[in-house]
């Protein structure tokens, strides 16, 4: 488990190259990114398991990854690599910010991750993100929490240039769109065990009918359909690339037995867990649910 700096519990944002984060986790290379959003930048290559799927990323890249996700890093030795991580209090400042959370470059169930080439030269990227980070931390606390907050908006800005998200233009209500950020980071870490509407209304003090007012509004989709598309998406995942068996997987799940895991995904799917482990890895996701 990574253990999270004192800055990163303190103020809510931090940046560390992995060299740093395996040492500070005892030379271990899996990592949970826990309530975390993070930002890994490149500056060579590297491979990256995330949630049981192997990423190759190219120097010049960089990764965007939500929270509660299980990390396992590879081929780093002697790499420049960056993690920059902050917390959903430490960048909501506005309803965009919230709406940027909520994209797909943080909740991209299609891969779990989103890669994106780095738009600035690496050079300039140390240069006016790193070295000028650690001079503002050198000189003032709030100036350093502010130019991080830039930074990382900057980053976000230039990655979703790649992304296809047709939400980010609501930003008239950041009560709404706060709250489903907050609801997806909760349905990322207890899924497995709660896959109700009800669960998630009561641990954010609304009503379902209220949440999936909200849901609908930022998203276009209702609760339950959010919860329902993270929960295929991960039995997809492990259909496709875990290797254990369907009785595995629907224990893994939280599903009571293989019957009633089978009943949920034919439901939505049309298909049977079997049907979906043998079809083509060029099937998505998405064309699964449709």
């Amino acid at each position: 488990m990574y253990d999270v700096t004192d800055q990163l519990k303190k103020t809510g944002f931090s940046i560390n190259t992995v060299k740093r984060i395996v040492e500070r986790n005892n030379g271990s290379l899996d990592i949970n990114t826990q309530e975390y959003f993070c930002i890994l930048v490149a500056m060579d290559d590297f491979e990256i398991n995330i949630q049981g799927r192997l990423f190759s990323v190219k120097d010049g890249s960089m990764l965007f990854a939500g929270p509660h996700k299980e990390v396992s890093l590879s081929n780093i030795e002697g790499k420049e690599i960056y993690n920059i991580a902050f917390s959903a209090a430490f960048y909501e400042q506005s309803s965009i910010d919230s709406l940027f959370l909520n994209s797909t470059l943080f909740f991209n169930y299609e891969s779990d991750v989103f890669i994106v080439p780095i738009s600035p030269s690496k050079e300039i990227i140390r240069k006016f993100i790193i070295d000028r980070l650690g001079k503002f931390l050198d000189k003032s606390e709030t100036l350093y929490i502010s130019a991080a907050h830039h930074t990382v908006k900057a980053l976000i800005l230039d990655a979703m240039l790649f992304a296809d998200d047709h939400q980010i233009e609501i930003t008239d209500n950041l009560d709404y769109v706060s709250c489903v950020n907050r609801f997806r980071v909760l349905l990322q870490k207890d899924f497995k065990e709660h896959k109700i509407v009800s669960y998630y209304a009561q641990a954010l003090n609304v009503t379902s009918r209220k949440l999936t007012e909200m849901t609908e509004f930022v998203t276009g989709k209702t609760a339950k359909q959010i919860i329902t598309e993270k929960v295929i998406a991960e039995c997809y995942r492990l259909l496709k690339y875990s290797g254990f068996t369907i009785s595995e997987i629907s224990f893994r799940l939280g599903f009571s037995n293989e019957g009633n895991f089978t009943h949920f995904i034919k439901k939505h799917t049309g298909k049977n867990p079997s049907e979906i482990k043998a079809m083509s890895d060029s099937t998505s996701m998405v064309q699964l649910l449709q």
